[in-house]
């Protein structure tokens, strides 16, 4: 058994609760791979694993959902999820616990072969985002030819959406601030502005029918906007306006929906398909040393640059 260094959460509330420790990394058993990991998203799954109001017997909590590093070990038997697997693999792991770390043992089915194309902060920011923006699609059954809203474009699921998106056939118009329109165009998308007048403004880029609307923002503005653009109701949906899709009968994925779990582990493999042929990137932001996790939470939970943060454990 190797050791590693692993933040943990050893109370409820802000990063400042958050301390870093030497764990012990168990030896890969049956349909398990033990990683070294080089980089870890950092999402804001991660800092709600461990917000105020929880029950202090659930801690201490390993934090972190997704990594890339390299195979260290693999269990007797065991392959991958994307098959195959020796030490030195280059992988990517995803719906894993405690990721903010130097090494971890996890299940294999949660292990898929890195996408070449992407660097490691690329690869460990991949699939949460990129199964997000996936479901989004799926539930609003957005197809070729129709033309959607995306509330918050430049963000990390919105940006991931535009792009998928566009794949599908769709045209996009998505909602950003000005610093970000850049980014939202090269990404294939219609930018407007959040400014007063929003319902105008998409009318005006998109004077044809607007099939439907995709918010990661969960603001009353994105709500009233996508109601007044689209006239089904099932075709609107959210990943944080939890209580106002429930008020107004449209639709919301997350952690409350019994349906997105097995959607997303299901989607992680058309997600790595599309990175692997240069079809879906993963625009990074910021990158920190794994020393500075609590650093780089600080910043996810305020206003920060478009684009994904990554925890560097090695290079």
């Amino acid at each position: 058994m190797t050791t590693a260094q692993r933040w943990v959460a050893t109370a409820f509330g802000g990063p400042e609760v958050l301390k870093l420790v030497e764990t012990d990394v168990p030896t890969p058993g049956p349909g398990q791979v033990t990683i070294e990991v080089r980089a870890a998203g950092v999402n804001p799954a991660d800092h709600k694993h461990f917000a105020a109001g929880q029950d202090p017997g659930l801690l201490p909590l390993a934090i972190g959902y997704e990594v890339a590093g390299v195979v260290s070990a693999l269990g007797p038997g065991t392959e991958l999820a994307s098959g195959g697997g020796t030490g030195g693999d280059e992988v990517v792991a995803s719906l894993v616990n405690g990721g903010y770390a130097t090494a971890l043992t996890v299940a294999a089915a949660d292990v898929f072969a890195k996408p070449a194309r992407l660097g490691w902060a690329e690869a460990a920011n991949l699939l949460l985002v990129g199964t997000t923006a996936a479901e989004m699609l799926a539930v609003t059954g957005v197809a070729d030819g129709e033309t959607v809203l995306v509330h918050g474009a430049a963000g990390a699921v919105g940006s991931s959406v535009l792009q998928q998106a566009r794949i599908l056939g769709a045209r996009v118009v998505g909602t950003a601030a000005e610093r970000d329109f850049e980014l939202v165009r090269s990404l294939g998308a219609e930018p407007v502005g959040y400014d007063d007048g929003l319902v105008e403004r998409v009318r005006r880029a998109a004077p044809g029918r607007i099939a439907a609307a995709l918010d990661t923002t969960g603001s009353d503005q994105a709500a009233d906007a996508s109601l007044a653009l689209v006239a089904d109701r099932g075709r609107i949906v959210t990943t944080a306006a939890f209580g106002r899709a429930a008020a107004d009968g449209f639709r919301s994925v997350g952690a409350a929906n019994p349906a997105s779990g097995p959607f997303r582990a299901r989607a992680r493999s058309h997600v790595l398909a599309l990175a692997a042929a240069g079809d879906l990137i993963v625009p990074i932001a910021r990158t920190f040393p794994l020393s500075q996790a609590p650093d780089a939470l600080s910043l996810l939970r305020g206003p920060h640059p478009a684009g994904k943060l990554a925890l560097i454990a090695s290079e």
